[in-house]
Parts: structure tokens; C-alpha cells; sequence
């Protein structure tokens, strides 16, 4: 398994923004459902909404909308707003990643040296 580097953002306020909500997000946007999401994280409902309830409060507008079932069932999509934050933070994870590729690979090579 090779090294990856993962990127924690934190706002001014102690808010925070990192791989796990991003990845609800992604999810999200991927299933339709909280509930999908949360289960294909291996977390609870109760915690994936939780986590969307932080989101929603950290920015101007919310992130995530979600609709009650029904005869249709209920679901969840990521607003403007939440797509924004996304693709935002999926460009500073490539950026870094792109810009770390040298320093990564030197600090696996120590690691690797080691284990000879």
C-alpha cells in the first residue's frame, strides 16, 4: 500500500472540513439517500446525518437538501451549493496531492529502506 495524503481544512471557527465529509458528500450525490451514504461508509444513519447537519450550518447555504418518504419514498441531493464545496475540495486534494508527489515518495523510500 503506497502513501496517500489526506486533507483536513479548518475554518477559522473550528469548522472543519476533511476526507469523511467530503466522502458523505460524494456519496450522497451517488446514492440519493442519507441513509445509502451513511451505509456504504459502514456508519449509522444517525451519524451520516448528523454529519450533514454540521455541514449544513457551516455555510452560507446548505449543502444538503433531503425530501421525507413516501408512496415515492423520500431521498437527499446535494444543493449548488454542496456541488461547489465538493469539486472545491477535490481540486485541493489533487493540488496537494500533485504538489506533496516528491516529499511523499522520499518519506516512502525512508520508510521502505528501513524494512530491507
Amino acid at each position: 500500500m503506497t502513501a496517500r495524503l489526506r486533507i483536513r481544512l479548518v475554518f477559522g471557527d473550528g469548522t472543519m472540513l476533511g476526507p469523511g465529509k467530503a466522502d458523505l458528500l460524494a456519496a450522497i450525490a451517488e446514492t440519493g439517500s442519507i441513509a445509502a451514504a451513511g451505509r456504504a461508509m459502514g456508519m449509522s444513519y444517525k451519524r451520516a446525518w448528523q454529519l450533514v447537519e454540521t455541514l449544513n450550518g457551516s455555510f452560507a447555504e446548505p449543502l444538503v437538501t433531503r425530501s421525507r418518504g413516501g408512496t415515492t419514498g423520500g431521498g437527499a441531493a446535494l444543493t449548488d451549493t454542496g456541488r461547489l464545496v465538493l469539486d472545491a475540495y477535490r481540486r485541493m486534494e489533487a493540488g496537494a496531492a500533485a504538489g506533496a508527489e516528491g516529499e511523499v515518495a522520499a518519506l516512502e523510500a525512508l520508510r521502505m529502506s528501513k524494512r530491507d
